[in-house]
């Protein structure tokens, strides 16, 4: 039987201000830290993006081309810390607002193989949540066994953790309403796709456009391609604007919200 486990996924753009270099948009952090901790949807998962933290200085350092050179040590370590900073301002405000939340660094359990997970341990994230903890995650810079290091995505842990523990859901909230037939942030005519099937989905993908700031993840076509294989599993997977106050916590809730549904 599945369980009742939400994952809670919050863009780089929505925690960040993403054209501004290591800049925190600390509104939207305590906003989103109160609807949570109001919502109390518990077991929960939260992971978050990189915004204007961490995709610079992985861009500027290379590091999701893997070890190439020794100069780009100093790089993987500051794009790790950049995220430990980022977390810790989230972390401090969900603890603020009541919610047990725990930091966790993704590469203190998670090796890739090119860029892709090869070792998980979910069994420390199992035992927080029996807990009653409250997870932080974050994409990270990894060891991968393969190249070196890597970058590895908000995204992929969230469809991993979505299959390995069996997941109800995902929520992927960005800083628009959804998905769209084309880009919302170029064409003003782009409509809202509230549900789309997989089947449906490569004609979709097709009209998606790229971010416009630096994005070593893949952007939207990166987001919907990681979670593929958590729709196929049956997770469900909704794409909300968390910029907007109140949505967050009326999809923990279980209340209907404007955004994109993905199913099988």
């Amino acid at each position: 039987m599945r369980s009742r486990l939400s994952i809670l996924k919050l863009g780089g753009s929505v925690i960040t201000e993403k054209d501004k270099p290591l800049t925190p948009n600390i509104h939207a952090i305590r906003r989103l830290a109160g609807e949570i901790s109001r919502a109390e949807a518990r077991p929960l998962i939260i992971i978050h993006g990189g915004g204007s933290y961490g995709h610079p200085l992985a861009k500027k350092h290379g590091i999701a081309e893997g070890f190439k050179r020794a100069s780009q040590v100093f790089g993987f370590s500051e794009t790790h810390q950049a995220m430990v900073s980022l977390n810790s301002l989230l972390v401090k405000s969900l603890l603020e607002s009541g919610l047990p939340a725990f930091s966790i660094s993704p590469s203190s359990f998670i090796i890739t193989r090119n860029g892709r997970i090869q070792h998980l341990n979910e069994e420390i994230l199992g035992m927080m949540l029996e807990a009653g903890l409250v997870p932080v995650l974050y994409g990270d810079a990894v060891m991968d066994s393969e190249r070196g290091f890597a970058i590895l995505s908000g995204d992929q842990i969230a469809a991993a953790l979505a299959i390995d523990l069996e997941a109800e859901r995902i929520i992927m909230g960005i800083d628009v309403d959804g998905l769209y037939d084309s880009d919302p942030k170029v064409n003003p005519d782009a409509k809202l796709i509230n549900r789309i099937s997989l089947g449906d989905l490569p004609l979709a993908l097709r009209s998606i456009g790229r971010s416009h700031v630096p994005d070593v993840t893949g952007g939207m076509m990166g987001k919907i391609l990681e979670l593929k294989a958590a729709v196929e599993r049956g997770v469900e997977v909704i794409i909300i604007n968390a910029l907007v106050p109140g949505n967050v916590y009326r999809v923990l809730i279980g209340e209907d919200v404007v955004g994109t549904r993905i199913e099988r």
